[in-house]
């Protein structure tokens, strides 16, 4: 970590990471926004995780960018799972279930969004996919999801069903935490 950041590991920088609960909560710190611009080890780490977001968005040609459960768990906790508001996101797939995008579609607050299906039904079929595998974080850390979570899962797959679009998964993502609707039987 100093190489990347710059920095050996000083006693300033020991107590930066103890006052951020470790390097995942400097990570937090440096992508949460903040008053002026981060500056030093924080600045660093900011450009670090952009950089990484940009890496990870790319589509790489010929090459599966998200080819296992775990892969689409750890982009997404990179991704979305580090936000300080609620974010809804959609990977969209062909039908080989190769991923043709991921898109964040709706953005909220920090306990809640608003997902209109009617938006991501005609946003499936703009793109040709066959299927999709929802996902959106918790802020507050807690990974299970809430009865509207599960309203709104239910309600998104029967509007899918009606054009032949078939619902994979529903991810709730955390920081440290990844809850699948179809590993728990809710699909």
């Amino acid at each position: 970590m100093a190489g990347l950041i710059g920095a050996r590991p000083t006693s300033r920088l020991r107590r930066q990471l103890a006052e951020a609960g470790g390097l995942a909560g400097l990570v937090l710190a440096a992508v949460e926004p903040s008053v002026g611009r981060p500056t030093g080890v924080r600045h660093r780490i900011a450009l670090a995780v952009e950089l990484v977001r940009r890496g990870l968005g790319q589509t790489l040609p010929a090459t599966p960018l998200l080819d296992s459960p775990g892969a689409v768990r750890d982009y997404l906790r990179l991704g979305i799972g580090l936000s300080p508001h609620e974010v809804f996101a959609v990977l969209f797939l062909d039908a080989q279930h190769r991923l043709l995008t991921l898109e964040e579609m709706f953005r909220g607050t920090v306990s809640q969004t608003s997902v209109y299906p009617r938006e991501v039904v005609r946003r499936a079929l703009g793109l040709n996919a066959s299927a999709v595998v929802f996902a959106h974080n918790h802020p507050s850390g807690s990974a299970e999801p809430s009865a509207a979570d599960r309203k709104l899962t239910a309600a998104l797959r029967d509007a899918l069903a009606l054009v032949d679009v078939h619902v994979l998964d529903h991810l709730v993502v955390t920081r440290q935490r990844v809850f699948s609707f179809a590993e728990a039987g809710l699909l």
